[in-house]
C-alpha cells in the first residue's frame, strides 16, 4: 500500500513529523537525564555496583518486555494514545526516587519506568516510518537521531551537573515534567494506526518462493545494535563514577561531559549515516567501518582506564566510540525496515528497539558484576569482545552477500534450491513441487 504523504517534496512537510520529533526529543531527553544520575545515587547513598546496574538492567528488562507487546497495542489503540500514556509512565514515576534509593523502591519505579520506555521506543520509531514516504526514510530516521541525541546531548550532563551541585530531588522534579511536555506534544501528532499484519501460515508464496523467517531477516542487524549498546551500557552507568574515583574534585563534571560528548559524535554520524543511506538507496554502507569505531572506542577507554594513557584520551576515546555507535543506530534501523515489509514496521520496530535496549540493559546489569570482581577495566575490556564478535558476524554476513536484505530467497532458500536442481538432474524429484494446505 503506497504511504499517502509520498506526493511531499520534503520530510518536513509530512504532517505532525516536526510534532513527532519534539515529543519524540523530549521523552527522552527525560529518559537520558536520569540514566546516569540513577545508578550515581544508589552509589552514593551506600548501594552496591551491581546494585547501581541493576536500576538500569531491570529498567531495560521491563522496557524489553513491553516492545514484545506494544506492536499489539498500537493496532489495537493508535499511536498517539500509546505515546501519550508511554511519556506519563516513563517520566511521573520518577518522583518515587526522592523518597529512597534503597533497593525494592528504586527498582520498583525503574520497572515501572522501563514500561513506558518500552512503549515510547517501539511505537516513536515506526509512526516515523509511517509519516514519511519511503524515499525520505534514511533522512527521516537520522533527522529523529538528531533530536533525540540534542536532547540527550543537553540533558545528560545536565542531570549529573545538577546532582552535583544541588542533588538529585530536581533532577526528579525535571525530569516528571520533562516527560508531561511529551506527552502533550503526542496530541498534536495525527492518529494513525499501523496498517493490519498479514497472516500467511505457509512458508512459500503464490509462486513457489520461500519465505525467510523474520529472525533470520533481522538477526545480523539486531546483533550490531545489540552489542554496541552492552558497549553503551556499561560507558552510561560506569564511566562517571570510574572518573569520579581517579578524580574526586572534578570527576563528576568531567563524566558529565563525557557522556554528552558520546551524544553529540553519534548525533553526527547516525545524521550522516541516514544520508548516506538515502543517496545510495540501500543502508549498510558504514554499517562495517561503524563497528570498528565501536571497538577502537572501547579498547582505548579500557587502556586509558588502565592508567596506561592521560586522562584526555578519554575524550578520543568516547567520541570515536559515539560515531561509531550512531552510524550504527541508523543503519541496523534501516536494514530492519528493509529486510521487513512495510505491514510490519511496528515488529521491525520492536525487534530494533529490544535489541537496543537488551543490549543496554545487559551491559549495564552483567558487566556490573564484571566491574565488582574485575575492575572498570575489566568491563569495558569484555565489552570490547563482545563488540569484535557482532563486527566478525557482520563481515561474515556481508562476504555471504546482500540478496538476503528481502524476505524472499535468502541464503537458506538457494541453498535449498540447489539441493533440489541437483536432484531433479539426478532425475529424483522435480523443482519447486509444493503442495499447498
Amino acid at each position: 500500500m503506497p504511504n499517502k504523504n509520498d506526493g511531499i517534496a520534503s520530510v518536513w512537510q509530512a504532517p505532525g513529523f516536526l510534532a513527532a520529533l519534539i515529543a519524540i526529543a523530549s521523552a527522552f531527553g527525560g529518559w537520558a537525564m536520569l540514566l546516569p544520575v540513577v545508578p550515581y545515587a544508589v552509589l552514593r547513598d551506600g548501594g552496591s555496583a551491581s546494585l547501581a546496574g541493576a536500576t538500569t538492567g531491570v529498567f531495560m528488562g521491563f522496557t524489553v518486555c513491553t516492545q514484545m507487546l506494544t506492536p499489539k497495542l498500537t493496532r489495537r489503540f493508535g499511536y498517539t494514545p500509546v505515546l501519550v500514556v508511554a511519556a506519563f509512565l516513563l517520566g511521573v514515576p520518577a518522583l518515587g526516587h526522592i523518597a529512597s534509593v534503597k533497593a525494592i523502591p528504586v527498582l520498583t519505579v525503574c520497572a515501572i519506568r522501563g514500561i513506558g520506555f518500552g512503549a515510547l521506543c517501539v511505537a516513536e520509531s515506526a509512526l516515523i516510518a509511517e509519516l514519511v514516504p519511503v524515499r525520505f526514510l534514511g533522512k527521516a530516521t537520522a533527522l529523529l537521531g538528531v533530536s533525540v541525541g540534542l536532547s540527550q546531548c543537553i540533558l545528560l550532563p545536565a542531570g549529573l551537573t545538577v546532582t552535583e551541585a544541588i542533588g538529585t530531588t530536581p533532577v526528579y522534579i525535571a525530569t516528571a515534567l520533562i516527560s508531561l511536555t511529551s506527552a502533550l506534544m503526542c496530541l498534536r501528532i495525527p492518529r494513525l494506526r499501523p496498517q493490519p499484519a498479514t497472516r500467511n501460515k505457509s512458508r512459500f508464496t503464490e509462486d513457489g518462493r520461500y519465505i525467510a523467517p523474520v529472525w533470520k531477516l533481522v538477526l545480523v542487524p539486531a546483533l550490531c545494535i545489540c552489542t554496541a549498546a552492552i558497549a553503551y551500557g556499561a560507558i552510561s552507568s560506569f564511566l562517571p563514577n570510574a572518573v569520579k574515583e581517579s578524580m574526586p574534585e572534578h570527576g563528576a563534571l568531567i563524566g558529565g561531559a563525557l557522556l554528552a560528548a558520546v551524544g553529540f559524535a553519534q548525533m553526527i554520524s547516525r545524521y550522516f549515516a541516514g544520508v548516506v543511506a538515502d543517496k545510495r538507496g540501500v543502508p549498510g554502507t558504514t554499517m562495517i567501518p561503524a563497528q570498528f569505531l565501536v571497538l577502537i572506542g572501547v579498547v582505548v577507554l579500557a587502556v586509558t582506564l588502565s592508567g596506561a594513557l592521560p586522562w584526555p584520551w578519554l575524550f578520543v576515546s568516547v567520541l570515536v566510540y559515539g560515531l561509531g555507535y550512531g552510524a550504527i543506530q541508523n543503519e541496523s534501523m534501516l536494514d530492519m525496515f528493509t529486510r521487513l515489509p512495510r505491514s510490519k514496521l511496528s515488529e521491525a520496530s520492536a525487534l530494533w528497539n529490544m535489541s537496543f535496549d537488551s543490549g543496554t540493559g545487559l551491559g549495564s546489569l552483567l558487566l556490573g558484576f564484571v566491574v565488582a570482581s574485575a575492575g572498570y577495566v575489566g568491563a569495558f575490556s569484555t565489552a570490547a569482545v563482545i563488540v569484535s564478535v557482532a563486527l566478525t558476524l557482520r563481515i561474515v554476513d556481508t562476504v555471504m552477500g546482500n540478496h538476503r536484505i528481502v524476505e524472499y530467497d535468502n541464503t537458506v532458500a538457494t541453498v535449498r534450491q540447489l539441493a533440489r536442481v541437483g536432484k531433479r538432474v539426478a532425475g529424483r524429484a522435480p523443482v519447486f513441487r509444493r503442495r499447498r494446505k
